[in-house]
């Protein structure tokens, strides 16, 4: 199945970058690369992450602090990387 991601997802990634590169550039491409590895098993295995909390979707745990939040259609839509410490799902206004 094809992964793909969504606008949103991208700028999750790259922020994620930049914050740890500012002090760590090596570890800013390590975490890159076990974000890309975790996209990659969703090709084959998409159901392995666990029900999400918002209806429809499904969360894989990339890294003990980050998940990949995505959703299951004719494709895998990543839909956003989040930290263990951010509010997920976003609080609704």
């Amino acid at each position: 199945m094809r992964v793909r991601c969504a606008p949103e997802a991208l700028q999750d990634r790259e922020d994620v970058w930049a914050y740890i590169a500012e002090d760590n550039p090596l570890a800013a491409a390590h975490m890159d690369e076990l974000f890309s590895e975790a996209a990659e098993r969703l090709t084959s295995y998409a159901h392995f992450g666990r029900t999400g909390k918002i209806p429809g979707t499904r969360e894989l745990i990339a890294h003990e602090n980050y998940r990949l939040i995505y959703e299951i259609a004719d494709e895998v839509w990543v839909l956003a990387l989040v930290h263990a410490a951010r509010l997920w799902p976003p609080v609704q206004k």
